[in-house]
């Protein structure tokens, strides 16, 4: 008897987002019936493949390529070959992916586009870091860049044209400054600045080079290293910092400066 497949499903808080879900399906252990999803369903297949029906259509969803089915419409999903399959899945809201016209997904489902499946790839680390209560705000910005990927990618409207918006990026830039450590979501920013989360990313992106969210991090991290060298704990210097705890802090601090908090506390006092 096959082994049973292992489905790990999360919920993180943004919005947009239903569930985001790792799944590994052994050899031949499980086929989906035919059913529908009321959200996105944005695939990546980590190894093996699957087969399934859409639209009536048999397709075939390999390693390495994003698969997007639209809401309501009916499918069903099996392992193409004995070596079973392993997936990473986004389902989205209907309206995150509005614009998207409806015969060109059932057309073509499938990119294999490397640029594009690592940005899935990405966002879905992105949720399941959010999912754990960490920040959410890199996952709100990766949603929303990709999501204009996607809507250019399969056809729908192009994205507004970018406009310099010097005093909005400027105001955002002081927003972010001032609740460094309390944080704010790209919804609220984009409220306050009579702007939308989209436009925010890429006037930000576009004037600082850097994501808003990237921009908030580096400010955390100072406030770090600050109350470090005052002579806190890393722990009181991940809360008073704005960092959700120390593992948090640590994950951040490596990646930007090479080593863990307490290294270079006890290099700064050596």
């Amino acid at each position: 008897m096959p082994d049973a497949p292992v489905l790990r499903p999360a919920r993180p808080a943004v919005p947009g987002v239903r569930e985001v879900l790792r799944a590994h399906f052994p050899a031949r252990s499980h086929a989906y019936p035919l059913h529908t999803h009321d959200a996105w369903t944005l695939m990546v297949v980590d190894q093996g493949a699957v087969v399934y029906h859409l639209d009536r259509r048999e397709q075939l969803a390999p390693q390495a390529a994003v698969t997007l089915l639209p809401p309501h419409v009916p499918h069903d999903g099996a392992a193409a070959s004995d070596a079973g399959f392993r997936k990473r899945v986004v389902y989205l809201a209907p309206d995150v992916l509005a614009s998207v016209p409806l015969d060109r997904v059932l057309t073509t489902p499938l990119d294999g586009d490397r640029d594009l499946v690592r940005e899935v790839s990405d966002l879905h680390t992105a949720l399941l870091t959010a999912a754990t209560g960490v920040d959410t705000t890199d996952a709100e910005e990766r949603l929303t860049l990709l999501a204009g990927r996607l809507v250019a990618r399969w056809g729908g409207p192009a994205p507004t044209p970018l406009r310099r918006e010097a005093g909005r990026v400027s105001r955002l830039r002081a927003i972010l400054d001032e609740r460094a450590v309390t944080g704010v979501t790209l919804a609220e920013a984009a409220a306050e600045l009579d702007s939308t989360p989209a436009a925010l990313v890429r006037a930000f992106q576009r004037e600082v080079g850097m994501t808003p969210h990237r921009y908030l991090v580096g400010r955390r991290l100072e406030i770090a290293r600050r109350r470090l060298l005052d002579g806190v704990s890393v722990a009181d210097a991940a809360a008073d910092s704005g960092f959700f705890d120390q593992a948090h802090l640590t994950r951040h601090f490596r990646r930007y400066l090479g080593i863990p908090p307490g290294r270079f506390v006890r290099a700064f006092a050596g």
